[in-house]
């Protein structure tokens, strides 16, 4: 009688020692940050490049056939030199996108002058030229591909990769 409770104490013994701490806690990252939770999920650690994407904002979105930066775009790009300021190890690949209407070579040269803006944008906010580089991908590398107003409004874009 003794032996057949042994099997179940054992197994409850187990999984009291494989159970997690508190989600108030916050958990550890690769580099043994604590970064704080919400929900279950694990926020970015400070200065990583998912945090640039998620918290910060890689991107701003363009008008039609227009390359000039909203209000939205500009508070966008602040943040980003905000943060490339504090974080100097990274260098910036500002990529210029268009959607699919006009040509390519229309295209590509427009999506170098939304990546241009940027570019000017966070070196007018202290950002070191010597760490921005632009490339213009033109309507070569969609975000979304149907041929939709709402998709094209995706694709006018310009994206701040972390190099």
């Amino acid at each position: 009688m003794k032996f057949r409770l042994l099997p179940v104490v054992a197994a409850a013994a187990l999984l009291a020692a494989c159970s997690t701490a508190s989600e108030d806690a916050g958990s550890k990252s690769a580099t043994g940050n604590t970064a704080p939770t919400t929900a279950g999920k694990t926020a970015p650690a400070p200065g990583s490049v998912e945090e640039f994407k998620v918290v910060v904002g890689d991107r701003v979105l363009f008008g039609f056939d227009q390359y000039n930066l909203s209000a939205e775009g500009q508070a966008v790009l602040k943040n980003q030199a905000a943060w490339l300021n504090k974080y100097t190890k990274y260098a910036v690949v500002v990529e210029g996108h268009a959607d699919e209407r006009g040509t390519r070579e229309y295209n590509l040269a427009l999506g170098e002058r939304r990546a241009n803006a940027v570019k000017a944008f966070l070196g007018a906010q202290g950002v070191k030229a010597d760490r921005l580089k632009v490339v213009s991908y033109g309507k070569e590398r969609p975000e979304c591909g149907d041929s939709t107003e709402a998709c094209w409004a995706k694709n006018r874009r310009g994206v701040s990769v972390l190099q």
